[in-house]
């Protein structure tokens, strides 16, 4: 057996610049910057809404531009979006990790985002056209939920997003359906956490929003390992049916990419690799994956939209769907929640 044989699909490539944003960079004082949405604008540049947390542990988003993505950053002067718990008391300990979705249809972004209220943190929904104004919809998802991320389009009539509620059987992934983006129901369980010695067991969540591809939605998640040292964030891949996106066509046995950097292994959490957003090359297959490291700063990967299909065809596996099963798990993890809420 040849030595190239042992080793694994490196599917995801660490920037030489890595880390490409610090708390050193920021002009005002922070703690940390990390867990960036991310969008291209329509000039080509790269937006980087960063998670900065302050001394007090409280976050808030500032917006960096750059023209290629990698350096040359230009940062907002003072924070571009903070909490307002006066209007807003489910925002009274900070903002984090936003996710964003440019949305045609309404010609603007959305951006779900985990608001930090006294009862946990939950989703929130705030929509902007230029990153300097933003219309907040407030909590949708109350508390404890997060990891969330709106889907580009609608799905029949209605719009969907993915989040994660968690509940004492486990942190599962769950998507659910709007008219409207402020009403929501028919939530179904989409992928659920593994049990046991899996990389991917009790707990995981979406990463970046989904991408749309031929074959089917793509999904980065994350999966968290609980070990002697502490948690582990690892990232997977999953494929979702494009027309009915509840359905998961393929998931992935063993995680992709993980901390193994210094900067991922070490910081105010170690061992932590958290993309929130991603941007696609001019050739529409290059992926361009920003992540949190360590909880401390922001770090950049790139890979192929076409080699992660690959991997997925060649690695993944049919979820089987049984639909009485799969209404009998929605119904013990609903009612084993509201048993202890």
């Amino acid at each position: 057996m040849s030595a190239s044989s042992h080793r694994y699909s490196v599917l995801f490539h660490r920037h030489p610049q890595n880390p490409i944003l610090t708390a050193a960079d920021w002009p005002y004082p922070v703690n940390s910057v990390f867990n960036p949405g991310v969008t291209r604008l329509p000039d080509g540049s790269t937006l980087l809404l960063c998670r900065v947390e302050d001394r007090r542990g409280h976050s808030h988003f500032c917006a960096a531009r750059s023209r290629d993505g990698i350096d040359g950053w230009q940062i907002d002067p003072h924070p571009t979006l903070m909490p307002d718990p006066e209007h807003y008391p489910e925002e009274i300990w900070g903002i984090e990790d936003p996710r964003i979705t440019y949305v045609p249809e309404m010609g603007c972004y959305v951006i779900a985002y985990t608001s930090y209220s006294r009862g946990g943190p939950g989703v929130s929904l705030a929509l902007t056209r230029d990153f300097v104004t933003f219309e907040r919809y407030g909590v949708v998802m109350p508390p404890e939920d997060k990891d969330a991320a709106l889907f580009p389009r609608r799905i029949g009539d209605y719009w969907a997003l993915i989040h994660r509620p968690v509940t004492p059987l486990g942190a599962h992934m769950w998507i659910s359906y709007s008219p409207d983006l402020r009403h929501w129901g028919n939530h179904r369980l989409l992928i659920e956490a593994r049990r046991g010695a899996w990389w991917d067991a009790n707990k995981i969540g979406l990463c970046t929003p989904p991408i749309e591809t031929q074959e089917g939605w793509l999904i980065i998640y994350h999966g968290v390992r609980q070990t002697a040292g502490g948690c582990l964030y690892r990232l997977g891949l999953a494929l979702l049916d494009l027309a009915n996106p509840q359905r998961c066509l393929l998931r992935g046995d063993t995680w992709i990419f993980g901390p193994e950097a210094p900067y991922e292994r070490e910081g105010d959490v170690d061992n932590v690799v958290f993309p929130c957003g991603y941007t696609l090359g001019d050739d529409g297959d290059t992926i361009y994956l920003y992540y949190g490291a360590a909880d401390t700063c922001i770090a950049l990967a790139t890979g192929s939209v076409r080699a992660l299909l690959d991997w997925l065809r060649q690695n993944g596996r049919p979820l089987t769907y049984d639909w009485r099963d799969q209404r009998r798990r929605e119904a013990e993890i609903s009612n084993d929640f509201l048993a202890h809420t």
